[in-house]
């Protein structure tokens, strides 16, 4: 059964999938007419898109503060989906692989410079960097998660009638304690997330920021698409 939290961001996460759809309608009209819309039509619809993914992390932070468990066990997203997820999210470091694929298909007009080429190498070592400091902290925590103190605290969990007084405070403040640290990962991870894509389009020309947009973008919704299709789910997950 979903709690309040859950109900509360599968009724945000469905209206901002459509919204992306809606946006990655754009991203390919502008992709087709790339040489003849003006510099400031195309910063205009990036500047959309930035925001849009803002404001998801604007929520998501909002969410977490109330249940970051929720976030591990998503009833938003379809298996699949889950599937691809790396600490709630997606992995930075495969936006470089994205933009690898994307660059051998694209058209002399967006090709990247030596100097962008470089640019690029540099955030992604910084990215992978960072991916790595995450996940050795992720690793701490799970040590953690069995470490003397919070097996004794299972084990009090596991006595006949429960845990009660004194106990009961102890537990709680050790599953607090631990959901603190797991919000605070989450937080680094998806700050990892927002300064790669920024820091991707930040190198990119304005035709190249619309077709990286639009290859996420499309990669995004259809994962979404394939995933229902193959699990027969439409607004049910977690039911």
């Amino acid at each position: 059964m979903r709690n309040r939290v859950e109900e509360k961001f599968l009724e945000f996460y469905e209206s901002w999938i459509f919204q992306l759809e809606q946006y990655l309608h754009q991203l390919l009209i502008a992709h087709n007419n790339i040489n003849t819309m003006s510099e400031i039509e195309l910063r205009g619809l990036i500047s959309k898109l930035t925001a849009h993914h803002k404001a998801y992390y604007t929520a998501k932070w909002a969410a977490i503060g109330e249940d970051i468990l929720a976030f591990f066990g998503p009833v938003w997203l379809n298996p699949l989906e889950k599937s691809c997820f790396w600490l709630t999210g997606w992995k930075p470091s495969t936006a470089f692989r994205m933009l690898d694929r994307l660059r051998k298909s694209w058209r002399p007009t967006v090709v990247l410079v030596e100097a962008q080429v470089r640019r690029l190498e540099e955030l992604r070592v910084k990215t992978r960097f960072d991916e790595e400091r995450i996940e050795t902290e992720m690793e701490r925590y799970q040590v953690a998660m069995a470490d003397r103190k919070m097996v004794e605290l299972a084990r009090l969990g596991c006595r006949v009638g429960g845990v009660e007084g004194e106990s009961t405070v102890l537990v709680e403040a050790a599953v607090k304690g631990l959901a603190t640290r797991l919000e605070k990962m989450v937080k680094a991870a998806d700050c990892v997330r927002l300064k790669t894509l920024k820091g991707i389009l930040d190198v990119l020309a304005p035709p190249q920021c619309v077709e990286f947009l639009a290859a996420a973008a499309a990669f995004q919704v259809q994962l979404r698409r394939w995933g229902n299709e193959r699990h027969n789910v439409t607004h049910s997950y977690g039911s």
